[in-house]
């Protein structure tokens, strides 16, 4: 008998299912409207057992990022789509918008960096991978199986495949869907956890003016400082540069969110346990802040709020 694929195991186990990621007050129609009514597809996320709906998600991570506030804990926050999954696949393709690895060796040397790194978050905070039942989609098996396509998208399950051939598992603990983070960023229920705090941004480019009017149509009013990062390469050169970057962060800030492309991982991590703050992947996010939806080629699910 075949062994069974990782996905297949986490939905057989009754511990993971496939269910609608709706959260109150989400519009998700414009993007339809923009990009084609198949990226629906998209609303479906793999959940875990105790989570009932999308609106479940929200809650624990608004609960998980002021207990970590309150208590002093690193919460690095990351999430994983086709920019990840191409480059963990060793593949140039991962270089979309912006520059993320210079050559596929540059890749296969990062690669044992970036497990370490992916090893810390698991333990020290969430994952939020894109996985729907449309990019999820396993190599068909049996004799005949080089003769057939599988239809759909397997990159969110090679990626899967590749986290469990290091060793890693998705947990209740350590995943979050990565539409419930843009949802939560981009939400009331964040601008009010960051009143009155100091607010980081680690971006390429921001313009602190244009963030706070973002916040104040929120009803909130933050401290915002802003810290530069290469817009190329910090997947493969993080190393080089973490040291300065880390150094120029204010020492009392309270949370940071980045921008870094395929490097935010290794970014979040080492910010958030060296700080000992919550560091977020906030990627489309920080550019509704900037008033630059347009870095993003437009609007992205959940981010759209009624």
């Amino acid at each position: 008998m075949a062994e069974k694929y990782y996905l297949e195991r986490l939905l057989q186990s009754g511990g993971f299912r496939f269910d609608k990621l709706d959260i109150d007050g989400i519009d998700n129609d414009p993007v339809f409207k923009l990009f084609g009514a198949q990226l629906s597809i998209e609303e479906t996320a793999l959940f875990s057992a105790e989570i009932r709906s999308g609106q479940d998600y929200l809650d624990k991570l608004d609960t998980l990022l002021r207990e970590r506030l309150e208590s002093g804990q690193a919460a690095p926050i990351v999430r994983f789509a086709d920019g990840e999954y191409a480059f963990y696949a060793q593949s140039l393709s991962c270089n979309g918008l912006y520059k993320q690895a210079e050559s596929v060796a540059a890749i296969r040397q990062a690669i044992p960096f970036h497990v370490e790194m992916l090893q810390r978050l698991s333990k020290s905070g969430w994952l939020a991978p894109l996985i729907h039942q449309g990019n999820s989609t396993p190599p068909r098996r049996g004799i005949f199986s080089f003769l057939r396509k599988s239809a759909g998208d397997g990159s969110a399950h090679q990626f899967l495949e590749f986290l469990a051939g290091q060793g890693l598992s998705l947990t209740a603990d350590n995943y979050i869907p990565f539409y419930a983070v843009y949802a939560y960023l981009s939400s009331p229920r964040f601008a009010d956890l960051m009143q009155d705090r100091h607010l980081c941004v680690i971006n390429s480019t921001c313009n602190l003016d244009a963030c706070q009017q973002w916040f104040a149509r929120l009803g909130c009013v933050p401290r915002l400082s802003f810290v530069k990062i290469p817009d190329s390469f910090v997947a493969t050169r993080w190393q080089e540069m973490r040291d300065e970057i880390i150094g120029m962060i204010p020492p009392d800030v309270d949370l940071c969110l980045l921008g870094a492309g395929i490097g935010a991982l290794l970014a979040c991590v080492d910010v958030a346990e060296t700080l000992k703050i919550p560091a977020i992947d906030a990627g489309h996010v920080l550019n509704m802040m900037n008033c630059r939806e347009d870095k993003s080629n437009g609007a992205r699910m959940y981010t759209i709020w009624k």
